[in-house]
This record gives structure tokens, C-alpha cells and sequence, in this order.
């Protein structure tokens, strides 16, 4: 197995120059496009990884995940979808079209812009400090590692380049979906976007999830089994922005990308998956993780829609 992991990563440090690093976030414009890691996390806790697996990145929309699970233990599936949707968008993460044209009148999915600011408002707290030392909090409990942190410069850096976001969260607010202030809300989400984890990290939340919400590593239910079941159906079907489909149909487990380039999958009952490789396509999604990840799926038979 490990052979075929280090054969991976050989492999997805040769697709770097595919891509290149998120540049409308200054902070992520750094990243060395030639990093790839790669980790495995299994039913009894055991921990495979390759390449640049402990290299800690900012794990931007790979939160949705984890604020989508946090926000249905505490506030319940009416509060969340009542809010926003469950139908994939066909849109990139960040558009703000359908939120005007589309008779639903609010966000498509958590997995885009639009829903994860709005779930951002429904995790627990008074305040954006609050609320994202809550959401680390649980982040740790889902990856076995307590102390996860932010990286204050890439926060600070998105806060001050989110225009777009910005403008998305004043509609939400017009359309009645956020309480409370605007701002407040929107510095919650960007905190939540610049927490700090490494593939390894990933590959242990995606075991939680390919448990039903069981640790492997300890035997603690973290989830309820409704929820990691909700959080992987979104991910399957909205977790990689306008390719979640072509991924699907290529490897069949469920995923969520970032553009600080990790990713997290849950292959049923088998296996977590965590990738890291800054290099993005043009949706978003590293190019080095999609092709370990199809790769891995077609080696272990890990086809599971």
C-alpha cells in the first residue's frame, strides 16, 4: 500500500504545472504549486500517508463539511434547510445568479458561497469569535487532534479581499436568510475558511464520515448517523463545486474540495481520504488531489454510488 501511495504522489507532482494556486485570496497566491500529500485513515484507526501529508494549509471551503455537520447536531436539519437547500447549483462556488433568479429564493446547497454564509450564521455563539472557537472545537473532536487553529494572515487577507462574499451576504440578509448583522456573520465564515489542517487531518474527518459519525481511532460517536449521512449525500453531490458530477461518475465517493487546495473523502465503511496539492483547475479543485483520489477509487475498488 504504500508503494502505491508514493507512486500517487509522484504522479500528482507531475500534473502541478496543470494548475496553479488560488490568487484572488493574496494569502493562498504563496503556496508552492509543486507541494502534494496524501492520506489514508482506516476502520481501525491506522494512518497511511505520502508525500507533504503534514504540510498545514488553510482548508477554505473543505469547512463547509464541517460546519454543515456542526450546525445540524446543534441546531437540527429544519433550522438548516429551511434556510438552504439540498439541490446541487451547476454554478462555480461563488456565483450569486441564482440566488436572484431562481424561485427558490435562497441558497441552492451549504456547499456553495451563498449556503455555507448562511450556515456560518446558524453555528452556536453570540459572535464571530464565538462562533468559530465553537466550530474549532468540534473540528478537533472530528479530526483527534485538539488545538486546531487559524492562520490569522490568510484571514485576514480574505476578509480583506471579499468583495464578492460581501455582496453575497447583503442579499442573504435582504432575502431574510441571516440574522443579526451582516459583517458579524461574514467574519465567522471567514474564520472558519482560513482553519488550519493537514491531509491527515482530512483523512481522519473522512473516516468519521465513512463511519456513520464513529471514530475510528476511539469508538466515540461524534455524529448522529443522520447527519454524517447528510453531510456525505452533499458532498457526493455539490462537494467539488461544477465537477462534482464528472467526479462522481469517475470515482464514486464522496468529497469536498478547497481551494487552499485539500481535499476530504469517505469511501462506506472502508476508508478516509485526505489530499493536499495547491495547484487548482479552473473549478477550484486541485489537480494533483482529483487524480490521486480517481486513482486510489479504481486501485481499492472504492466505487460506492
Amino acid at each position: 500500500m504504500q508503494t502505491l501511495l508514493d507512486r500517487l504522489v509522484a504522479e500528482g507532482r507531475s500534473l502541478a504545472e496543470r494548475g496553479r494556486p488560488a490568487s484572488y485570496i493574496p494569502a493562498l497566491a504563496k503556496a508552492d504549486p509543486g507541494l502534494v500529500g496524501l492520506a489514508l485513515a482506516d476502520g481501525e484507526g491506522r494512518l497511511l500517508e505520502a508525500g507533504d501529508s503534514r504540510a498545514r494549509f488553510t482548508i477554505q471551503s473543505v469547512s463547509k463539511a464541517f460546519a454543515l455537520a456542526f450546525a445540524l447536531e446543534a441546531r437540527g436539519e429544519e433550522a438548516v434547510f429551511s434556510r438552504v437547500g439540498k439541490e446541487p447549483s451547476g454554478d462555480p462556488f461563488n456565483s450569486i445568479i441564482r440566488l436572484e433568479t431562481s424561485d427558490r429564493r435562497k441558497p441552492f446547497n451549504p456547499m456553495i458561497n451563498a449556503g455555507a454564509i448562511v450556515v456560518a450564521s446558524l453555528l452556536p455563539g453570540e459572535g464571530p469569535e464565538e462562533k468559530a472557537e465553537g466550530l474549532l472545537s468540534f473540528v478537533g473532536r472530528a479530526v483527534g487532534r485538539p488545538g486546531v487553529g487559524i492562520d490569522e494572515g490568510a484571514y485576514a487577507s480574505e476578509a480583506e479581499t471579499a468583495s464578492r462574499n460581501r455582496s453575497i451576504g447583503w442579499f442573504l440578509k435582504e432575502l431574510g436568510l441571516i440574522d443579526g448583522e451582516v459583517d458579524a456573520c461574514l467574519d465567522a465564515y471567514f474564520r472558519q475558511c482560513a482553519i488550519l489542517l493537514d491531509a491527515t487531518d482530512l483523512a481522519r474527518a473522512g473516516a468519521l464520515l465513512a463511519f456513520d459519525g464513529v471514530a475510528p481511532w476511539s469508538g466515540e460517536r461524534i455524529l448522529s448517523v443522520r447527519s454524517a449521512r447528510t453531510v456525505k449525500s452533499l458532498m457526493a453531490t455539490c462537494g467539488l463545486y461544477d465537477g462534482s458530477g464528472e467526479f462522481g461518475v469517475d470515482a464514486g465517493i464522496p468529497a469536498k474540495s478547497g481551494v487552499g487546495g485539500g481535499i476530504m473523502a469517505a469511501a462506506k465503511r472502508r476508508l478516509g481520504l485526505g489530499t493536499f496539492g495547491p495547484a487548482l483547475d479552473a473549478r477550484g479543485n486541485s489537480v494533483a488531489g482529483l487524480h490521486m483520489l480517481r486513482r486510489l477509487s479504481e486501485e481499492l475498488d472504492l466505487f460506492s454510488l
